[in-house]
């Protein structure tokens, strides 16, 4: 049976009408908690806007909550590491910048679990094999993202973005949903060595992987 269709998807896409609406009722007030923290820290817009390619690099607009100041030479704030906040950088190791994300849920942009949805301009820097990783919605969560998260080397975390693609099911997404929690508990994995996120990808040889 080909990877793209599966007897699980409908049921998939089901669960995460279900679920993406009952945690958007139920984190709403932690969310405008947030969202009124991150107007006052980091001023307006609250959300963070950005094109990510989803299923078959179809470009949808991924929303989160802003984690980092805007890009400013004159005050020095041009790295990522110079705009992210200590309170960005708590709301990232929370995950709690993910919460608006629920809403492309919803819409049917995104998955509950899926291999993460990346920068527009890695399409044509994946491998045909990597590029795989988009026969399926991207995920909130996914394989990758519970094996090591940013800690982890490109190479690494496409080849598990693939597999996730191959062995998509209900058992695998419950353990990857109940591994997120713990990840996230722990705090594991927010960032690469030395980077406040994880490295660009610069294609298949060039990507920079950590030593």
């Amino acid at each position: 049976m080909s990877a793209r269709t599966r007897p699980y998807d409908p049921v998939k896409r089901a669960l995460d009408i279900v679920s993406s609406a009952v945690l958007l009722v139920l984190t709403s007030p932690v969310q405008l908690v947030v969202a009124v923290a991150v107007a006052s820290t980091l001023g307006r817009p609250v959300l963070f806007r950005q094109p990510r390619p989803g299923r078959d690099g179809r470009v949808f607009t991924l929303v989160k909550f802003r984690t980092m100041r805007d890009a400013d030479p004159e005050r020095g704030l041009v790295s990522d590491a110079d705009r992210l906040t200590p309170f960005g950088r708590a709301l990232r190791s929370t995950s709690l910048d993910e919460l608006p994300t629920l809403v492309n849920v919803l819409r049917g942009q995104m998955s509950m679990v899926g291999p993460r949805p990346l920068l527009v301009s890695y399409l044509e820097r994946y491998s045909p094999q990597q590029a795989r990783r988009h026969e399926v919605r991207p995920g909130v969560t996914g394989l990758a993202q519970v094996s090591g998260r940013n800690a982890i080397g490109w190479d690494e975390k496409l080849r598990l973005d693939v597999e996730y693609v191959d062995r998509r099911s209900l058992r695998l997404d419950a353990a990857i949903l109940w591994r997120t929690v713990t990840t996230v508990l722990r705090r594991d994995g927010v960032s690469a060595n030395g980077h406040v996120t994880t490295h660009e990808f610069l294609g298949t040889g060039g990507q920079g992987d950590p030593a």
